[in-house]
Parts: C-alpha cells; structure tokens; sequence
C-alpha cells in the first residue's frame, strides 16, 4: 500500500516530537540530577536542540508536508465517512498551520539567542534567590524581557506583545478578557481577606522523611501506576511528560512547612493525570495537536482540583489523618488536620499561599509581567514594585528579594504569560467541579468512599478527551453549558470562609 501524504506528515511530527522529548528530558535533569558544574555544557545542548526544533518546526520541508496532506485532505472528504474524522483532521491541519507560521516568522539567530538567556536566566536566578539579591538576576532577567519582546514583534500576530507571548499557554487570550475575568476579584478577594478573623495556626513539623513518606502514600491512594509515573526533587515542583508512558513529577521540602510537599505533589498529580488522560497516550495522537493539553489554564485547573477539592476536603482529611498520625503528626484529631491544612492567611509565598488569598498572588504577577512588556514598567523596579503591590493588596511587605521577586521560576525562563493560567486555573475548576457534583455526586462523599477511578473517569470523559479540540473557553462552555465566570470560585471561597469565621 503507497505511503499517504498525511502518514508521511505524521512521520515527521513524530520525529519532531522525539527530538522535544530529549529537551524535555534534559530539562527534566537540569532540575533533579545535574550537577551545578553541568550548567555551561547543558546550556550548550538546550540551544542546540531549539535551534534543531526551529528549523524542522518552521523548514520548507514541513510546509510542503502540510499543503500536501491539506490537499490529499480536501480530495479524500467525500470518502470519509466519519465526521469525527473529518473534523479532528482539519483542526489537527488548523494547528499545524498555525504553528508553522508562528515559527517561521522567527529569525533563527533569535531563537538560539532566547535558548541561552533562558538556561542563563535560570542559573542566575538560582543564584540570586539563594543569596537573595535581586541584581545578580537583573542583567539576565532584562536580556530575557527585550528578547521577548522581540519574538513577538517578529510573530506579528493580531494580539499586543504580551498576548501574542500568552498564545502558547492560552490560545485566542485577550487582555480584555482576560480584565473582565480578573479585575471583579480585585475587588472582592481583598475584602473577604478583611473580613477573615486571625484563627489559630497548628504549629508542628514532620521530618523530610515523613513527608516523603506521605507523598509516597498519596500517589498510591489516588491510583498511581509506579510503572508511568517517577518522583523526585527539585527547587520549583512540576509535573512533564517524555513521552507515552512515561510521567515525571517533582516536589521539594520546605523546613516548618508540613504540608508543602504534600499538597505539591497533588498539585503534580493533577497535571499528570490529564497528560496520562489525553488523547496522544494512544501514541497515534502523541505527535498530533490534538493529542496535546487544551492551555495551561486548563492544566492548571486539573492540578488545582486534585490539591483543593480534593486534598483540602473534609473527607479527605478524615480519610488520610492515620497515615499522618504514623508519620509522627501531633495533631489530635482529623478536624485540626483539616484546619490546618486550610489555614487561611495571607502570606508572602505563592505556592505556599491558601485559596483565598492565592489569587491576589497571581493579579500581582500579572499585571506586572504586562507593565513590563506592554507599559514603561523597567526591570530594575521590580523588586520595590512588587513590594508595593504586595503591601496594598496583601497587607504585606517581603523583607527581601527571596521572598518576594525572586521566589518563582517562571521569569527565569521567559515563561512571560503563563501566570495568569493559575487563577484562570481555580476559576475553571470551581465551575466544572460544580458540573461534577451534579451528575456524579458531592466530591466530599466521593473522597470519604475512595471513588477516585469514578473522578478520574469523569475528568478524562468531560476535560482530558478532548485534547486540543477545544481551547479553554470552549471546553468551560462545553462542559457546563455556560461561559466561564469568576462566580462559581468566588462562592466556593465564600463557602470555606464560613468554617473559619
């Protein structure tokens, strides 16, 4: 049987795919294993690699694949006897045209200029947060900024600079909906803030050990096939995927802060377990569109759900407190488990911060992230601007760089627009977590009967199947019958509230 023109393009997208998966690989060792000496060389092989994946990604040769199989396409619909087929291969075609004209705006000597600042941006920022000093990071953190900027007056889309850099995490992300989404929780995070009273905090502590151990315990009780899925450490916890089967997850150990590796790990969890449900794990999707994540938005609302309404639930704490207990918890009882693993106050840390308060951590960055790129917002200012802005929506002032600008990874990178994608994130899970409760029961009793299979079926029929099918304002609409709104996430922090005041 004669090769067709749209095999021979999935060909060369599987052959894209393995070389992304040896960076991602080697990005995967930069933050676990590699030895601080291994920067200079990795850098070395990360800008070789982007530059191998630009040229394939934006080659002559890949056009010509596409307009090939497109063609091939349009003569073949009338023997396509599925719908189903005939749509996902004009939206897999759609994307791929997309991308290719993204890609082949960019001049090649930027894209290897980007893959150096990027792996120096980040081993400047490991340096700087360790020593808390902002300026080590600046001169890098700027090169990043102009560079980025300069992608996106090459891509010459029809959004502004920082929309067009938001694409990848957000398809069709304005920043007019983006305000429309954002500015009512400006308004009403800080007063709930004003209403919370002080309640008590358990002050207690597990050795690393310990809470390795419950990691270890969790992944097991949500299902974890250790044949897929490895765990280890790294500075910044995240979740990847190599390839089919194959699931990275990280976590990290914070002295006097029991639960923080803890509720990483769900958090990682749930990104994992959308990847492992996506289309791509039949392995003819994975080098496809299709067969990748929705946006970022969506993934964080799967890794927001597992450590929120799962995690955080009162079942789950009633559920989970013997293996606590065992690891040396010197709580009394699952009720002050759940309290303190809920404890609302607001805090410097991010990735630390509690539901109500997290939020405000994501506005902050944002609309600084947007200063920057779209306003006169200079680098250098960061760290009194954030400050500042801590301190009127917070109520709270970083006593040095550490604590404050430097304590994320993202800028490190250039990762410019993804942030809002973890507020958008609690937004989306609190409106299909509504959606959930409705045609499969109160995620409370789910949790207190272990029927995690029944959520995960659920998530994977309702969000993960759908890949990249549906960018995340379809998928919201979809799923829920409505548009997403911030009402449904307002509700559910008006709810927990309750218990607390």
């Amino acid at each position: 049987m004669a090769e067709t023109e749209w095999n021979k393009l999935g060909a060369y997208l599987k052959e894209t795919q393995i070389l992304g998966s040896i960076q991602s690989t080697l990005y995967w060792d930069q933050n676990t294993g590699m030895p601080k000496k291994g920067a200079s060389w990795r850098s070395e092989q990360l800008t070789y690699i982007a530059k191998k994946l630009h040229k394939r990604n934006s080659s002559e040769e890949f056009s010509d694949l596409i307009k090939s199989a497109e063609d091939e396409f349009v003569s073949s619909l009338e023997t396509l006897s599925s719908q189903e087929i005939i749509q996902s291969k004009k939206k897999n075609l759609e994307l791929l045209t997309k991308e290719f004209n993204r890609q082949n705006n960019l001049d090649p000597k930027l894209v290897e200029s980007l893959a150096k600042a990027k792996s120096k941006g980040y081993e400047s920022w490991q340096e700087a947060k360790y020593k808390s000093d902002f300026k080590i990071f600046l001169p890098y953190f700027d090169d990043l900024i102009k560079l980025r900027i300069e992608e996106a007056n090459q891509i010459s889309e029809k959004y502004t600079n920082w929309e067009t850099l938001a694409q990848p995490f957000e398809p069709e992300i304005t920043l007019e909906w983006l305000n429309n989404i954002f500015m009512p929780l400006k308004e009403i995070i800080p007063s709930l803030l004003s209403d919370l009273k002080k309640g008590e905090k358990y002050h207690w502590d597990l050795s690393p050990k310990s809470q390795q151990n419950l990691c270890s315990k969790l992944l097991d009780e949500f299902g974890r096939d250790k044949d897929i899925v490895v765990v280890a450490k790294s500075p910044h916890p995240f979740s990847i995927t190599l390839g089919p089967n194959d699931y990275r997850i990280t976590t990290r150990i914070v002295e006097g802060e029991p639960f923080s590796s803890f509720l990483a790990t769900a958090h990682e969890w749930g990104h994992s377990i959308y990847e492992q449900g996506l289309p791509s794990q039949s392995h003819q999707w994975f080098a496809w569109p299709l067969g990748q994540a929705t946006s970022m938005g969506v993934h964080e609302s799967q890794s927001l759900f597992w450590e929120n309404r799962i995690v955080k639930s009162k079942s789950f704490s009633k559920r989970f407190f013997r293996h606590f207990v065992s690891e040396g918890c010197s709580l009394n009882n699952h009720s002050e488990l759940w309290k303190s693993i809920n404890h609302l106050q607001a805090g410097l840390n991010r990735v630390e911060a509690d539901e109500l308060s997290y939020g405000l951590h994501i506005l902050i960055r944002t609309e600084l992230e947007i200063d920057l790129i779209e306003g006169d917002l200079n680098a250098k200012d960061i760290p009194s601007e954030w400050n500042k802005r801590y301190e009127e929506l917070l109520g709270i002032k970083p006593s040095n760089d550490a604590e404050g600008c430097l304590q994320d990874v993202h800028w490190s990178e250039g990762a410019f627009g993804y942030f809002p994608s973890y507020l958008l994130g609690h937004i989306i899970s609190a409106q299909i977590s509504s959606k959930m409760e409705k045609e499969i029961g109160l995620i409370d009793n789910l949790v207190e009967d272990g029927e995690y299979e029944k959520i995960i079926f659920w998530l994977k029929n309702n969000i993960h199947k759908y890949g990249r099918s549906l960018n995340s304002m379809e998928l919201v609409r979809n799923v829920t019958g409505e548009e997403l709104t911030s009402s449904y996430f307002v509700n559910h922090l008006k709810s927990k509230l309750k218990d607390f005041c």
